[in-house]
């Protein structure tokens, strides 16, 4: 299953520190999960079982309320139990078709 979140504390008038900093703290609960992930410029997607990702989802959450009393949370969610590497198998599959069009 893949999970695509973008977390961050509402507005910057009530962020202890920057934004930025609160966003590290999110990305940094990520890194430590151990899940496979991946993180753009708005979004980050993590790979895994329900459980395992709405847990981390939940850190991440916890962690950016550390910097403001009011956190966004916007998700989307690709459940496919059972299948793995969709996090790349995705793009290796759209990549492989757009190789095959022609110019």
């Amino acid at each position: 299953m893949l999970f695509a979140f973008s977390i961050a504390p509402t507005t910057a008038a009530e962020v202890t520190g920057s934004v930025s900093d609160a966003v590290a703290d999110v990305i940094a609960v990520v890194r430590d999960s151990g899940l496979p992930h991946r993180t753009d410029a708005m979004f980050t997607t993590i790979e895994g079982e329900w459980d395992e990702c709405m847990a981390v989802i939940k850190r991440a959450c916890d962690a950016c309320a550390e910097h403001s009393p009011r956190v966004s949370l916007v998700l989307k969610a690709d459940l496919r139990p059972g299948r793995t590497g969709e996090l790349d198998g995705k793009l290796e599959r759209l990549e492989a078709k757009l190789a095959d069009r022609p110019s």
